[in-house]
């Protein structure tokens, strides 16, 4: 078993920002391997973060971002479980990489719950009537419009979007790692998006 000296644990806590019981426990568990502990404590926020999910989020800000001049202009509001940590940079920072997503990616629902039934099957409809005379077996056919509803929700859905700035990461999961590092529960129930020239 590897020596887990007190430098290590000040390194994993400055890489991660979990506390140093945390990190100790995660080098012990990874045998003193730095990475390995960081994939460790990233597994353990990501699954205390899903626990948070259901939290109550009635603090927060509402936050605007103006783009291109003035030509696009977004309104969003991020809640969190506190008014320390709506206050916290990483929280800021969160926010910021919302409005400015929002203003680039036009995303129309914040949630997949927010899509009305009736869009989601008149886009059934649709993705039926291509498939029509295809002589795909029925549930070949249900598979790709499973498939095709989830093209639609990471088209549409703010959440599914894949991040203007990583897109192997959604803003699903960027908000999950922000849940995870600061151990609140945070939603996003609402934005607004402006286009100069557009109804």
């Amino acid at each position: 078993m590897a020596e887990i000296t007190a430098q290590l644990v000040k390194q994993l806590r400055d890489a991660t920002g979990a506390g140093m019981m945390e990190c100790k426990a995660a080098l012990q568990e990874a045998n003193g391997d730095l990475e390995a502990a960081t994939t460790v404590l990233r597994k353990r926020g990501l699954a205390q973060a899903a626990k948070k999910s259901g939290r109550s989020t009635s603090e927060g800000v509402i936050s605007s971002y103006i783009h291109m001049g003035g030509k696009i202009g977004v309104l969003v509001e991020v809640n969190c479980e506190s008014d320390f940590v709506a206050r916290t940079e990483d929280f800021q920072n969160l926010v910021k990489e919302v409005g400015m997503h929002i203003a680039a990616a036009s995303p129309l629902y914040a949630r997949r719950e927010d899509v009305p039934a009736d869009v989601i099957e008149k886009e059934k409809a649709i993705y039926r009537a291509q498939l029509e005379g295809s002589g795909k077996p029925a549930n070949v056919i249900d598979k790709i419009l499973e498939g095709k509803v989830n093209s639609y929700y990471e088209q549409f859905v703010l959440l599914d979007q894949a991040s203007i700035r990583d897109p192997k990461v959604t803003i699903g999961q960027m908000i999950t790692a922000i849940i995870a590092k600061l151990g609140e529960n945070i939603s996003i129930p609402r934005f607004v998006r402006f286009k100069v020239g557009e109804n």
